[in-house]
């Protein structure tokens, strides 16, 4: 799993790490069960705080992506995969609806842009 961090981007390193740790499970590098780096060793890998990653970690936590188990680090858990996978079926059915209608790929794109906000 490659963790890349914009240190200019105006969110935070914490969000970030979350969001490349979400997206490593969506694209199926993490799977369920499977363990995260050790916070202190990807806090020395990337340059950060320890509790920057320990941030990180207890929002995929809260989110329920993740199990922090004492001694066995960070966990992904299975709803991370069931709930990423729905998401891929949501998106592949929005697309598919998308070309139906004759809407073009960028035009999906700036319709979810607009839905994100």
């Amino acid at each position: 799993m490659l963790i890349r961090l914009d240190p200019n981007s105006p969110d935070p390193l914490f969000v970030q790490l979350a969001a490349a740790v979400r997206g490593a499970v969506a694209r199926g590098e993490v799977r369920a069960g499977e363990r995260l780096p050790g916070a202190r060793d990807l806090a020395a890998s990337l340059g950060l705080n320890v509790h920057t990653v320990l941030r990180g970690y207890q929002q995929l936590r809260d989110e329920g992506l993740v199990e922090l188990r004492r001694g066995r680090g960070a966990v992904v858990t299975d709803r991370a995969e069931t709930g990423h996978a729905a998401l891929h079926s949501a998106v592949a059915q929005a697309v598919a609806h998308a070309k139906r209608v004759g809407l073009s790929a960028d035009d999906l794109v700036d319709l979810i842009r607009t839905e994100y906000r």
